[in-house]
């Protein structure tokens, strides 16, 4: 008995649904739940932790670059209240 439910209600309930959903349709489900799940499970074991500051990639570096420039832009322009 599992949270109220007999052994002979979820036999009862597996019948309904193998009814509606059809045998080869509930394999398909089933394989495509399990392999999502796995998928799943391996992208967060493959994610990489905190990168080290010394490990910055090329991408990260030219995506910082404009940045900095506008940032210096910006600083060195007065603005119309500091006037």
């Amino acid at each position: 008995m599992i949270g109220g439910i007999s052994v002979t209600q979820l036999l009862i309930l597996l019948v309904i649904v193998m009814l509606v959903f059809g045998t080869k349709r509930l394999r398909n489900i089933g394989s495509d739940l399990g392999s999502a799940v796995k998928g799943f499970r391996k992208g967060i074991e493959d994610e990489p932790e905190e990168q080290e500051p010394g490990k910055i990639t090329n991408a990260e570096k030219t995506a910082e670059a404009p940045l900095k420039k506008e940032e210096k832009s910006t600083a060195s322009k007065p603005s119309d209240t500091d006037v």
